[in-house]
């Protein structure tokens, strides 16, 4: 269990919730941190007992962004003592760019929970998950530019998907605040509530993903992300391969027999 100062862990009825936690920097993203969920998401993705994954901040931030004190102080944006070159600091941040490719490819469903502020790579974490909830008062900018920076964490992925390629490059350029109510209306996010009915709303929308069919929710995720790339031939063939697999699981079985039954089906995960 990843249990770092920067990053904690629970894990409650299938539901692991990675709270990114430096509230007094509005949960600015660390070393620290990445690593914990460089640690964490492998984990979580094969453990049978987790069956969704919520990212959330704590205190009222979801995740500010990297850490531009940090930058600033060291004058680069890896936080290195010494001078590197362009190559060197490109594969340092790499590494840690896999925290968004973990979030989105994972097999199981990933919930961002956006209490308040997403910037720059903090906006970027959230929208490599599946789902989005947010505050309907959450500020949500992609931040990047007010600092000389260009994006990262598949910004400029999952942006254009979401939104379009026009919105996309509008909300980049011009680093433009939204609230979490005006996210729901371009379609970056999946609900917006008061920050009174916040934590009951997430706790809602994760115990249902959880106790959805954990195996084919991963078979739709991967289908679903190889839509941004592959013909629909190949889509097809993919797809005629996830439901073979599909019908061979515990999940599907039950699901049949509680259909025959006329009954709602439960899933376990299996």
């Amino acid at each position: 269990m990843s249990q770092t100062p920067h990053l904690a862990e629970s894990i409650i009825d299938g539901v692991a919730t990675l709270t990114m936690n430096r509230p007094e920097a509005r949960n600015a993203m660390s070393a620290e941190m990445i690593q914990g969920l460089m640690e964490a998401l492998p984990r979580l993705a094969m453990d049978a007992n987790v069956r969704c994954v919520v990212l959330t901040g704590a205190g009222s931030a979801f995740c500010a962004g990297g850490d531009v004190k940090g930058f600033a102080a060291a004058g680069d944006g890896t936080g290195a003592s010494t001078p590197i070159t362009v190559e060197q600091r490109a594969q340092s941040l790499r590494g840690g760019f896999e925290v968004a490719r973990m979030l989105h490819e994972m097999p199981k469903p990933t919930l961002a929970a956006i209490p308040g502020a997403a910037a720059g790579a903090g906006c970027s974490l959230a929208l490599a998950c599946d789902l989005r909830i947010a505050v309907d008062t959450a500020k949500i900018t992609t931040a990047f530019s007010k600092v000389g920076l260009s994006g990262d964490y598949g910004m400029s992925y999952f942006l254009p998907l979401l939104v379009g390629h026009t919105k996309a490059r509008e909300l980049m350029f011009t680093a433009q605040v939204i609230t979490g109510e005006q996210a729901l209306a371009l379609g970056m996010i999946n609900k917006s509530v008061s920050a009174e009915a916040f934590p009951q709303a997430v706790q809602i929308m994760a115990a249902e993903l959880a106790s959805l069919p954990t195996v084919a929710l991963g078979y739709m995720k991967k289908n679903l992300n190889a839509s941004n790339t592959l013909s629909l031939s190949q889509i097809l063939d993919g797809e005629a391969q996830s439901m073979a697999r599909c019908f061979t699981t515990e999940d599907h079985k039950s699901a049949a027999q509680a259909f025959v039954e006329k009954r709602a089906p439960e899933f376990k995960g299996r």
